[in-house]
């Protein structure tokens, strides 16, 4: 299949919402979680197309012109929650209330939206910057993962930083060997095992 690494632009909106839906729930669908299925798109996907200090890349299928994954994130985390914090959580809070939220995907972010958590210090320590990516189920394990990242890492360089990180769910395993595989590490002093970081300088992509 032929696939581009391009960066992201705001027509991917609806593929990211969707890559980031059909991989939620620990790497695989959440569609059964959800009757607001755009719900984990508005968390960690469409933002990177829309606030201040973000970046992105996608690949596309250029037989079907599909968007199949991404790698989005922000150079100035800090920055990033502050402005998120003033105008991007709050009118969809008020758009998705607790009270519609039947089913427990929506239940989790329609509370998470009220109550968003803020990064621990021992991560912007390690780097203001961070990433998420997302590849749908059949084109992965085919390099693209590491392709990604890859060409977020000569972006990131281009902006003078050093180092990224990222925070993963624990049930995704297959995820973790992947990013350690990749010369991803332990955060020090972090809260948890789950935040992990990457000196660029310890690439083995």
């Amino acid at each position: 299949m032929p696939i581009i690494i391009r960066p992201v632009a705001d027509q991917d909106e609806p593929a990211l919402s969707k890559i980031c839906l059909l991989t939620a729930d620990a790497g695989n669908s959440a569609e059964h979680l959800h009757d607001y299925p755009e719900l984990p798109g508005l968390v960690y996907a469409v933002p990177y197309v829309k606030l201040p200090t973000t970046w992105g890349f996608v690949l596309e299928d250029t037989g079907t012109k599909e968007v199949v994954g991404y790698v989005l994130g922000s150079q100035d985390t800090r920055a990033y929650e502050a402005y998120a914090t003033e105008h991007w959580w709050p009118p969809l809070a008020e758009k998705y209330p607790p009270s519609i939220a039947t089913k427990s995907g929506d239940v989790y972010y329609t509370n998470l939206l009220r109550n968003m958590y803020t990064i621990p210090q021992s991560n912007i320590d390690f780097s203001p910057a961070h990433l998420h990516i997302d590849i749908l189920p059949t084109y992965q394990k085919q390099g693209l993962g590491t392709k990604l990242i890859s060409r977020a890492l000569e972006h990131l360089k281009g902006e003078g930083l050093e180092g990224i990180w990222l925070g993963m769910d624990p049930r995704n395993t297959g995820a973790r060997v992947f990013y350690e595989r990749l010369g991803f590490k332990e955060i020090d002093g972090a809260p948890d095992a789950n935040q992990l970081g990457l000196r660029f300088a310890d690439w083995r992509g």
